[in-house]
């Protein structure tokens, strides 16, 4: 089936043609490694976990490539501001380079606590400068840049159809346009290359043509995307928050280097909000995957949680639907159990999970139409439509772990309380029943009454 995607670009669900037949490169931003990741921000990494995966189930050979920021990254929307690493080990009186060392192996646990598997390519901006000043240089000579006192900054004037990304000819705020100007040209103009502060020393800079100092944040993207997938490439991934500033800057970027747009289809997920804002660090609300695992919430409860929304809706956070994500998990699993391993022998039953099986990857398909997947799969597996391979084989793109689940034995113990709440409840002992089904509550169990009996996950 044809994998179709929306691209940002054109605003529209486009075919997706990889520019190699049977191949794909997928270029991800990655976080800034100053403070850990917060579950909106994971959002993302689930999301594009999720492409990944399909763009496998489909037949692809897939290099995804995610990006480290760890350094240039500044608090501003703009160039203004401190890095933000330079903040964080102030904050922790740790070197700048301790602290992204730290963050980054957490935000690396974090995604295999989400089941999210690491990219081909996990490249630092520490590690590119030479790239970085490289293509600063290649700006340099083509005319688009010009210096300040603090800094080489890209001329936006100078590059026709900047901003194409996020439509900014079509609204009357510019990116950048919250900054002050300082010594730029335009409020559009962003920094390639950061001077050190005269009077104070930083912990990551680095010797350059243009004196010592950092690279900004948008080159980072654009020299490492060029390094380890050429340029063009198939698709770049990020948080719709990328799109009006580092999104629509990296291109620019790459657009005056090379000619071309770095990539064919740009991919975007919406924001994660608490109550009416969008989670987030600088409004201090937001919620880590520690946070989850201390309330005994299984990260995978999260991932499900995620997806029964589309990627390109916001969706509103609340420990109340976390939970009932965790219960559904758990009943799923637990009816999944009742499933016959493999499918029927029978022609109609072989046809009939063929059916199914074609609208669940349809649905994948469908610019990752995970809500539509989830449901087909419930409906499904109530219905006793489709085996446990079939299931074992769909959860290679949802990755809920169901294999593991279903292979979880469930201890001696617990069956004998099973079958003594079942005892109580055919005698209609219902405050014995009650009192067996906390214990199994306690003991870590979802408890589910079927016309089967008891059933727990």
């Amino acid at each position: 089936m044809t994998l179709r995607l929306y691209n940002t670009m054109s605003r529209k669900i486009e075919d997706f043609v990889p520019i190699h037949e049977g191949k794909v490169g997928i270029y991800a931003c990655g976080p800034t490694v100053y403070d850990y990741a917060h579950i909106g921000n994971l959002r993302s990494y689930i999301t594009w976990d999720i492409l990944h995966r399909t763009l496998k189930a489909d037949g692809f050979k897939v290099k995804h490539v995610m990006n480290i920021t760890d350094v240039g990254h500044l608090t501003g929307d703009g160039d203004e501001g401190d890095d933000k690493m330079e903040k964080g080990a102030a904050r922790e009186k740790k070197t700048a380079w301790d602290i992204a060392k730290y963050y980054t192996k957490a935000f690396m646990a974090n995604l295999n606590d989400l089941n999210i598997k690491e990219p081909e390519v996990v490249c630092r901006a520490t590690d590119h400068i030479k790239e970085q000043i490289n293509l600063i240089k290649k700006l340099e000579r083509k005319g688009f840049t010009y210096t300040t006192l603090d800094g080489i900054y890209f001329d936006t004037k100078k590059l026709a159809g900047y901003g194409r990304l996020a439509r900014l000819d079509k609204q009357e705020l510019r990116a950048g346009a919250r900054v002050a100007m300082g010594g730029k040209h335009h409020a559009s103009d962003f920094a390639l290359w950061k001077f050190s502060p005269v009077l104070a020393q930083r912990q990551m800079e680095w010797d350059s043509p243009w004196g010592k100092g950092f690279p900004g944040w948008h080159i980072e993207c654009s020299a490492m995307s060029a390094k380890y997938l050429g340029i063009p490439f198939d698709i770049h991934t990020g948080g719709i928050d990328h799109i009006p500033v580092h999104h629509t800057n990296e291109i620019a970027q790459t657009e005056a280097a090379e000619g071309v747009i770095p990539a064919h289809y740009w991919m975007h997920n919406e924001f994660l909000n608490m109550g009416e804002d969008k989670m987030s660090k600088s409004l201090g609300n937001f919620v880590t995957i520690d946070t989850i695992k201390e309330k005994n919430v299984d990260p995978i409860a999260y991932r499900y949680f995620i997806l029964q929304t589309h990627y390109r809706k916001q969706l509103s956070f609340s420990w109340e639907a976390l939970t009932a994500a965790q219960s559904g998990l758990k009943h799923l699993c637990a009816i999944a159990r009742e499933l016959p391993k493999r499918a029927s022998v029978s022609r109609h039953a072989v046809a009939e999970e063929e059916k199914i099986k074609d609208k669940f990857i349809a649905a994948i398909n469908d610019d990752l139409d995970t809500p539509n997947a989830i449901a087909l799969m419930w409906e499904a597996i109530k219905n006793k439509r489709i085996s446990q391979k079939t299931l074992i084989a769909w959860d290679k793109i949802l990755g809920l772990k169901i294999k593991e689940c279903l292979e979880a034995k469930i201890p001696d113990s617990v069956h004998k309380l099973l079958t003594e709440r079942d005892t109580a409840r055919t005698a209609k002992d219902w405050k014995k029943s009650d009192e067996l089904r906390d214990r199994l509550i306690k003991l870590g169990y979802t408890v589910m009454d079927t016309p089967d009996g008891t059933k727990v996950a």
